[in-house]
């Protein structure tokens, strides 16, 4: 399963689509760049749909009456991925996505099952993610066995804040706005 099947499904959802993330730092191709210009202080572009295919599939999705959501699990102090990140989550903001932020410190213990990346699409077909230890994503397996994937949506929903709720949390972590 590539990258590229899972966007086709994902642009052919009927309800919702959800997304677990779980590591402190990833290694997306396309990101490289924005993550070299973040760690020196230059100028990012602006994340928004009109500037990103990616961001105006999921507008375009939840403007035909779908929901899109992703948690992040994450512990404190701030990786600089996770800096990058949160402060990207902006344009996933713009686009109408519900991001949300699970910090393990707020919930000790309560979040420990959540460990594994995954999407989830209309609550019946999962792709649990496989990242290498260095966070390149280096396969996807396919289930229908959905159930414990919704338990874990749920646990990591109810457990999570808004994104913008919890930026002025981490104020201080974070060296430069968006």
């Amino acid at each position: 399963m590539s990258m590229d099947e899972l966007t086709a499904l994902l642009r052919q959802i009927e309800r919702s689509a959800f997304r677990l993330e779980t590591l402190s730092r990833y290694r997306a191709p396309g990101e490289r760049e924005l993550l070299e210009a973040f760690r020196h202080g230059r100028p990012l572009p602006p994340r928004n749909p009109d500037t990103e295919p990616w961001l105006r599939m999921v507008a375009e999705s939840i403007a035909a009456g779908r929901s899109w959501s992703r948690v992040h699990t994450l512990a404190r102090p701030l990786s600089e991925y996770l800096q990058f990140a949160l402060l990207g989550y902006q344009g996933n903001l713009l686009a109408g996505e519900d991001v949300r932020i699970a910090d393990l410190d707020m919930y000790p213990g309560v979040l420990d099952a959540l460990d594994q990346d995954f999407w989830l699409l209309d609550d019946s077909l999962v792709f649990v993610m496989r990242y290498d230890a260095d966070g390149r994503l280096v396969g996807m397996d396919r289930t229908t066995e959905a159930a414990p994937f919704v338990a874990h949506r749920d646990l990591a929903i109810a457990n999570s804040v808004a994104l913008n709720d919890y930026l002025p949390i981490v104020k201080d972590e974070l060296h430069r706005s968006w």
